[in-house]
């Protein structure tokens, strides 16, 4: 079987089910595992690579706004791939090109590839959708091994954090300029780490807020884990901006519980990962709880005071 994975998170999959020398063509942004990066890209981004956040929101707005994708794709290569499966997905236009963009290409096929669209809506979506794979591509053993042991892995952490007494409340912002909280699955991450998720919602998309509903949240643990970010560059990002004053004022702020976090690998992506996000999120939250030393690596502690500015300058610049 030829395989190309135009999704990170289904690229993550195939690799973990021991698909490596079956997927032929990638995305852009597949980079795991390393082995992947060998593989030829058949989608690239039509966004700059340098933009900032705040132009690669405002990019993604006027390319919605006219109906166009965010994505170009490498027609000549994937037909020189001649592929049998392609994975793809339609839960965000944003994060990874969808069915639609290859309508065009794979009209011109004389036999289409089978196309698999996942749309994972929540960790159990998730989980389902590694099965999923494995049944397409003749790896449904591998799948439900991989399963077995993420779930010896929920159950060890669930163990730990059996009779905690307190659940902090937790805002995980996955993008600054503007604000935008983590949805999907992300908040039941939260959760099953032994936290509240502030403003968050299960199973509903990323939403914007504004810099006062975080502060009047007031969370205890403030997580910036940008998507597609790795920690270094979230805390970057967050370090480098101006917030209001009354921002000093959340409690994760004045307690020094801001963490920045690799989201690009932990969060973002619905793959086998997220488990590890998971025991990151624990140790944040609970810092007694033994996880590994992946999961412990996830998260950079942002200790420098965030500079701050008046409401009327803040609002200008969203």
């Amino acid at each position: 079987m030829r395989i190309v994975s135009l999704l990170p998170s289904a690229t993550e999959i195939l690799f973990a089910l021991g698909l490596d020398k079956e997927v032929v063509g990638v995305s852009h942004e597949c980079d795991f595992p390393m082995e992947a990066r060998g593989r030829r890209v058949v989608i690239h981004s039509r966004l700059p690579h340098d933009a900032s956040p705040a132009e690669i929101d405002r990019l993604v707005r006027e390319y919605c706004s006219r109906g166009e994708s965010l994505y170009s794709v490498d027609a000549v290569a994937l037909a020189e791939l001649e592929p049998d499966l392609i994975v793809t997905q339609d839960l965000c236009q944003v994060c990874a090109a969808s069915p639609d963009d290859l309508a065009t290409t794979l009209a011109r096929f004389e036999v289409p590839p089978e196309v698999l669209c996942l749309n994972p809506q929540d960790l159990g979506d998730v989980w389902r959708d590694i099965l999923w794979v494995g049944e397409d591509t003749r790896r449904g053993h591998e799948a439900e091994t991989l399963l077995g042991k993420i779930g010896t892995r929920l159950g060890e952490l669930e163990n730990q954090l059996q009779g905690i007494e307190h659940r902090p409340r937790v805002a995980i912002l996955e993008w600054l300029q503007p604000f935008y909280v983590g949805g999907h699955w992300v908040p039941e991450m939260i959760e099953i780490a032994g936290g509240k998720d502030a403003l968050g919602k299960k199973r509903t998309p990323s939403f914007r807020v504004t810099a006062e509903e975080v502060i009047d949240a007031a969370p205890e643990v403030l997580l910036i884990a940008q998507c597609g970010y790795s920690a270094q560059r979230a805390r970057d990002e967050y370090s480098a901006m101006a917030f209001p004053e009354e921002w000093n004022a959340i409690p994760a702020v004045r307690n020094s519980r801001v963490y920045a976090m690799d989201a690009s690998g932990y969060f973002s992506r619905p793959g086998p990962r997220l488990m590890t996000g998971i025991e990151a999120l624990a140790k944040i939250l609970h810092p007694e709880v033994v996880v590994s030393r992946e999961a412990e690596s996830v998260a950079v502690h942002v200790s420098e005071t965030p500079v701050t500015a008046s409401r009327s300058s803040l609002r200008a610049s969203a």
